[in-house]
């Protein structure tokens, strides 16, 4: 059983919080919603455990899904990241400023860039084009994501300096075009590049949430310097180019890793 305990971890880390929110708000939804979330990683680890091989995946549909069709679509609210910024602004502590606290910028301590392979809507499409192993080295192109990021915030800046009406379906609508514009980016960038996450590694603006909290992560891939042959499979599996062999927190590319496995699942002799 003791194989077991990382997923029961995760399951109790989410209920701590789901259990915490609600409590703090006195809406029962948050309970709900943190709950599901848990569950869905809980299952995912533990489906690896077990060595199913598209674990990862279920648990990105399970998510990914429930945030871009439920929380997004159905209930209306911009979990983008212009979705935090107009809460931040109206002084609202509500469903998209309580994700980004919790998933992006203080969860990173926790699970580093998790969320971005297991949760984001926008990876979810990704991941299912052709090149999930990069077929090019990584470019220098990461400024891209400092500009997108300070382009949300002056969009949602601009709307309440010019003192727009109808905000909320503003955000709404936002929420539907940048998702279709992330989405084309997303794709026209992976064929461009072949690179299934050239998207996460040069444009998306979370990840400036992300990267800084990911650097202190408690749960990161480590490797066995005994067991390991330097046979550099796990370097050429890897989706976002993480030097995994080096065990220190400088490592190229650290605060990248989404902790998908890929490079676990393929060591040939066990070293991570």
């Amino acid at each position: 059983m003791k194989k077991y305990v990382l997923p029961i971890l995760m399951l109790a880390v989410f209920e701590t919080i789901a259990v915490t929110v609600w409590l703090i708000k006195d809406n029962l939804f948050y309970l709900f919603n943190f709950s599901y979330i848990g569950c869905s990683i809980a299952l995912g680890v533990f489906l690896f455990i077990r060595k199913y091989r598209h674990a990862r995946r279920v648990v990105q549909l399970l998510v990914g899904l429930y945030m871009l069709v439920y929380l997004g679509l159905i209930s209306g609210e911009n979990m983008q990241i212009e979705g935090f910024w107009y809460y931040l602004f109206t002084g609202v502590f509500e469903a998209a400023t309580i994700h980004y606290v919790v998933a992006k910028i203080f969860g990173p301590l926790l699970f580093g860039r998790g969320w971005c392979g297991y949760a984001c809507w926008t990876a979810m499409v990704l991941d299912f084009l052709p090149y999930k192993t990069p077929k090019r080295p990584r470019k220098k192109l990461s400024w891209i994501r400092y500009i997108t990021f300070a382009a949300s915030f002056l969009f949602v800046a601009a709307l309440f300096l010019a003192r727009v009406g109808n905000l909320e379906r503003i955000m709404f609508w936002a929420f539907i075009i940048g998702n279709v514009i992330y989405y084309a980016v997303g794709i026209a960038l992976a064929f461009a590049f072949q690179d299934n996450r050239a998207f996460c590694k040069y444009v998306c603006p979370i990840t400036v949430f992300l990267k800084p909290m990911s650097y202190f992560s408690l749960l990161r891939i480590k490797c066995d310097q005994e067991k390991c042959v330097s046979c550099g499979k796990c370097k050429r599996v890897c989706p976002m180019n993480v030097d995994v062999t080096d065990p220190s927190r400088k490592r190229a590319n650290g605060t990248e890793c989404i902790l998908c496995m890929e490079c676990v699942r393929n060591c040939p002799k066990g070293a991570l």
